[in-house]
C-alpha cells in the first residue's frame, strides 16, 4: 500500500509539471513569431509606399522636361537638345541657366560655336550610315543612339584639334630653341681662338683675375719697401725684396687671368707674403708708404701719357702709309707706262675736258687703288656716263702708274685725264703762301726734327702728318686756276665710295654760294671752336665759335661766284696771317671754313655719310640710303686696320682677279 501510494504521488507530480511547462513555450513561440510578422508586414507597406511615390515623381519630372524642351527650341537646334539630353547620363543634369550665362566649359563653348557646321553635316552622315546598313548594332538601337555617336564624335575632333595645336606650339618651341643654339654657335664661331673653353679656370670663377691681381699688388708693395729699405740701409731684405719681384714678374708674365698663371704661382704668392710680413715689420712709415705710392703714381700717369702720344703718332704714320701691296701696284704700272710709245699714252675723247655743258670731277690723289674705286664706283651707278668727264691729278711719282692703270681700265664712255701737278708752274712759292711757309726754316724743324718737337708741335701729334706738305692737299683752293672754262665741278677726296647717280647735285640751287657740302655739326661737335684758336682776336673778332662746320670729300663748287668773290684771294690773306699756325694747326678743313665761312649752302646729308673711318657706330640704313660715304679717319679701306664691318663697301669696286693685282698679292 504504502508503495501504491508512492507510485501514485510520483505520477501526480509528473502530471502537474507537465501541465506547468506548456503555457510557457507558447509564450516562447508568440514573443519571437509576433515581431517577425510585424516587421516583415511594415516592410512589404513601406515597399508599396515607395513604389506609388516613385511614380509620381518620375511623372512629375517627365512633365519638366516636356516643359524644358518646349522653352528651349527656339533657341537651339535639335542637335543640340540631343547632345545636351546624352551628356546627362555621363555629366548629370545641365542646368539651363548655364546655357544662357554662357557658363560652358571650353569643350561645350566649340560644340556650340561648330554645331551649325559641324554636328548638322555630321548627323546628316550618320542618317545616311543608317539608311545604308538598314538598321543600327543592337547597342545603338535604342533612340538616343545617335546623340551619343554624334557627341562621341564631335569629342574627338575636339581631342584632334586640340593635339594638333598642341603638336604645332611644340613646333614653335623647337624652333625657337634651334634658333637659340645657332646663335650661341654664332658667337662662339666669332670669339677669339684658342681663349674660350669650358674646361678653362676662369669659367668657374667670378673673379678670374682676383690671383693675378694679388701678384701685381704684391710687386707693387714691394718695390715700395724696396725703395724704403734703401733709404733705412736694409740691404739685406731690400736684396730679398728685388729677388722676390723678380720671381712674381716672371710668374705673372702677362697673364690677364688666373688660368694663365703657372702652377708655381702660389708658391710665389706666400713667399712674397713673407718677406712682405717681415718688410712691413722692419720697414712700415706711413708717410714714407704714401709718398712712395704717390711717386710711383705720378711716374705711371707720365708713362701712359707717353704711350698714348707714341700710339699716337704711329696711328697716323700708319694710315698714311702706303702698303706694300698698293707701293708694288704702282711700280709695275710706272715700269709698263714709260715702256709704252708716246702715241700709246694719250687718252681719248679730250675735246670733252673743258665743255662746260657735261659733269665734271676732280679728284686729287696719290693712291692708284683708291682713284680707281672713286672712278668705278661713280660710273657703275651714273645714269648716262658719257656725261662724265673726270679730271686726276696726281704726283710725279704716281704719274705714269695712274695713267696705266686708266689706259688698261678705261672707265667705259666716260672721259678721263691725268695731270702731274709738278707741271704745274704757275704754283710756285712766290704765289702759294703754303710752298712758301714749307721752305722756312722754322717749317723744316717742325717737320723733321720729331726728336725736339715744339710745344706747339706736341700739343697734337696728328697735325704732323706728311700729306701735309703735299701740294695735292692744297691744290682744292686753286680750282678756278686749274679749270679756267669750267663754270661748275664736283670736288671728290680718294676715300670715299659713290652709290647713287650724282648728276642731281648739278642742279642744286646755292642760293648765290660758293660751296655746296654737308653740314657736320652736332650739339657740341665739329663747330667752329673746334679747329680755330678763338683765343686769338682776329679769329674772334671775324667769325663765330657756335658756327656750324661742314665736309671735305663731296663739294660742289660754283666756279664763276668763286671767280667773282676771289676765294683763292681770301685764302691767301688768312694763310699768310697764320704763318706762325697761331690761327689754326696745319691742315685744309680749317683754312676752307674761314675762306667758304658765309658762302656756304648745305646738302642734304644723305648725299655725302661720313664716319666709316673712325666711327664703328655709322647707321647701316644712312650708309646704304648715302649717295657718297665717305671713310675719313686713319682707318681706310686699303689699310689693315681698316673695321671690316664697311670695308666690303669698298672692295666690290676692284676686280682682284686682275693680273697686276694678283702679282702684287692684293686680295680682299
Amino acid at each position: 500500500m504504502a508503495l501504491k501510494r508512492g507510485l501514485s504521488s510520483v505520477g501526480v507530480h509528473r502530471n502537474r509539471s507537465s501541465e506547468s511547462r506548456f503555457p510557457i513555450v507558447i509564450l516562447v513561440l508568440f514573443s519571437v513569431l509576433a515581431p517577425l510578422v510585424f516587421f516583415v508586414g511594415r516592410g512589404l507597406y513601406i515597399s508599396d509606399q515607395n513604389n506609388v511615390q516613385s511614380g509620381y515623381t518620375k511623372q512629375n519630372v517627365d512633365w519638366r522636361e516636356r516643359l524644358a524642351l518646349q522653352s528651349i527650341k527656339n533657341l537651339f537646334t535639335k542637335e543640340v537638345i540631343d547632345v545636351v539630353t546624352t551628356s546627362t547620363a555621363d555629366l548629370g543634369p545641365l542646368s539651363l541657366d548655364s546655357f544662357r550665362k554662357g557658363n560652358l566649359s571650353a569643350s561645350w563653348e566649340v560644340v556650340e560655336t561648330s554645331v551649325e557646321d559641324d554636328a548638322t553635316s555630321q548627323a546628316a552622315e550618320l542618317k545616311q550610315e543608317t539608311s545604308k546598313d538598314g538598321k543600327l548594332l543592337d547597342d545603338d538601337r535604342s533612340p538616343d543612339a545617335p546623340a551619343k555617336t554624334l557627341r562621341r564624335r564631335l569629342r574627338d575632333n575636339r581631342r584632334a584639334k586640340r593635339a594638333a595645336e598642341l603638336v604645332h606650339q611644340d613646333d614653335e618651341a623647337t624652333l625657337k630653341l634651334e634658333n637659340a643654339a645657332i646663335e650661341r654657335s654664332r658667337a662662339v664661331d666669332s670669339a677669339v681662338l684658342g681663349r674660350y673653353n669650358i674646361w678653362r679656370r676662369e669659367i668657374e670663377n667670378e673673379n678670374s683675375d682676383s690671383t693675378v691681381r694679388l701678384m701685381r699688388d704684391q710687386i707693387i708693395m714691394a718695390q715700395v719697401y724696396i725703395g724704403i729699405a734703401k733709404m733705412k740701409n736694409k740691404l739685406g731684405l731690400q736684396q730679398e725684396l728685388k729677388i722676390r719681384v723678380k720671381e712674381s714678374q716672371r710668374a705673372v708674365g702677362e697673364s690677364t687671368v688666373d688660368a694663365d698663371l703657372p702652377h708655381s704661382a702660389p708658391e710665389k704668392i706666400k713667399a712674397m707674403g713673407k718677406v712682405l710680413s717681415i718688410a712691413r715689420e722692419q720697414l712700415y712709415d706711413c708717410k714714407l708708404v704714401t709718398g712712395k705710392l704717390r711717386a710711383m703714381l705720378q711716374i705711371s700717369d707720365e708713362q701712359v701719357r707717353s704711350l698714348k702720344k707714341q700710339s699716337t703718332f704711329l696711328s697716323q704714320l700708319a694710315a698714311k702709309t702706303i702698303p706694300n701691296a698698293i707701293h708694288c701696284l704702282s711700280m709695275r704700272l710706272t715700269i709698263e707706262y714709260y715702256l709704252l710709245p708716246l702715241e700709246k699714252r694719250k687718252f681719248p675723247r679730250s675735246e670733252n675736258l673743258e665743255n662746260p655743258n657735261l659733269y665734271h670731277y676732280a679728284l686729287f690723289s696719290d693712291n692708284v687703288l683708291a682713284a680707281s674705286v672713286v672712278v668705278n664706283s661713280t660710273i657703275m651707278n651714273a645714269k648716262d656716263p658719257l656725261k662724265h668727264v673726270f679730271h686726276l691729278v696726281t704726283d710725279k711719282l704716281n704719274f705714269g702708274a695712274m695713267n696705266m692703270w686708266f689706259l688698261l681700265n678705261p672707265p667705259g664712255k666716260a672721259t678721263i685725264n691725268v695731270e702731274n701737278v709738278d707741271e704745274f708752274k704757275w704754283l710756285n712759292s712766290s704765289y702759294c703762301p703754303v710752298l712758301r711757309q714749307l721752305e722756312t726754316s722754322a717749317m723744316k724743324e717742325y717737320y723733321f726734327k720729331a726728336d725736339n718737337p715744339t710745344k706747339s708741335a706736341s700739343s697734337n701729334l696728328k697735325y704732323r702728318n706728311p700729306k701735309y706738305l703735299s701740294m695735292l692737299n692744297h691744290l682744292r683752293f686753286y680750282l678756278p686756276q686749274v679749270y679756267p672754262k669750267l663754270d661748275k665741278i664736283l670736288f671728290l677726296d680718294d676715300d670715299i665710295v659713290v652709290q647713287n647717280d650724282l648728276t642731281g647735285l648739278w642742279s642744286v640751287d646755292l642760293h648765290g654760294k660758293v660751296n655746296g657740302a654737308v653740314e657736320t655739326c652736332g650739339e657740341s661737335f665739329h663747330r667752329f671752336d673746334k679747329y680755330l684758336n678763338f683765343s686769338n682776336p682776329h679769329i674772334s673778332r671775324n667769325f663765330d665759335p657756335n658756327a656750324c662746320g661742314w665736309a671735305y670729300g663731296m663739294n660742289m663748287f660754283d666756279l664763276k661766284e668763286w671767280k667773282k668773290r676771289d676765294i683763292t684771294g681770301i685764302y691767301h690773306k688768312w694763310q699768310n696771317m697764320n704763318e706762325d699756325r697761331a690761327l689754326w694747326k696745319l691742315g685744309t678743313l680749317p683754312p676752307g671754313l674761314i675762306t667758304f665761312y658765309g658762302l656756304t649752302h648745305p646738302l642734304e646729308k644723305s648725299w655725302h655719310v661720313l664716319g666709316l673711318g673712325y666711327n664703328p657706330s655709322v647707321d647701316k640704313k644712312e650708309i646704304e640710303h648715302a649717295a657718297v660715304i665717305h671713310y675719313n679717319g686713319n682707318m681706310k679701306p686699303w689699310l689693315e686696320l681698316a673695321m671690316t664691318k664697311y670695308r666690303s663697301y669698298w672692295t666690290k669696286y676692284i676686280k682682284y682677279d686682275h693680273p697686276y693685282l694678283r702679282s702684287c698679292n692684293l686680295s680682299e
